[in-house]
């Protein structure tokens, strides 16, 4: 994999990886940005929510899951101090749609977790990460089940 990184000035940048797709990244204006775009570490997040998900949605496809909608949310902490690292994140996974089955989404997160997902194995030796779920009936209102993945 390759990337670069153009400077466009101030604190803005755009990033370009081997598909050619074009990211923009910037900084807060208290530290000499336009707040015009996302943050760098918002990136790795993105990256983490956006690895898992793919797994998890397309296993529960291929397990013929009635999925209406999905979510990730990833909730990081990170630490006060510079470099401000992430110390802990809750990856949650919001599945909407009639009867999933809960034992189907268990194992499509356990095998994004233990086996497919590279930006969750490779952060997972930086920091600690949760894996909690949510069903909810396909109104998207109603929890029907709830709970946590746990590596065995």
């Amino acid at each position: 994999m390759e990337v670069v990184l153009n400077w466009k000035g101030k604190m803005s940048f755009e990033g370009m990886g081997d598909t050619g797709f074009v990211q923009k990244l910037d900084s807060d204006t208290s530290v000499g940005g336009d707040n015009s775009a996302a943050r760098p570490m918002e990136f790795i997040m993105i990256g983490l929510a956006g690895c898992t998900g793919m797994d998890v949605i397309s296993i529960l496809q291929k397990k013929k899951q009635p999925v209406a909608d999905f979510q990730v949310q990833v909730h990081a902490r990170r630490v006060d101090e510079h470099p401000k690292v992430v110390s802990s994140a809750v990856i949650e996974y919001l599945v909407t749609g009639r009867d999933v089955d809960e034992s189907a989404l268990l194992r499509a997160i356990e095998l994004s977790a233990e086996k497919y997902c590279p930006a969750q194995a490779m952060l997972g030796k930086a920091f600690p990460m949760q894996l909690v779920y949510k069903i909810f009936d396909e109104d998207g209102k109603t929890l029907v089940k709830q709970g946590e993945y746990k590596a065995k």
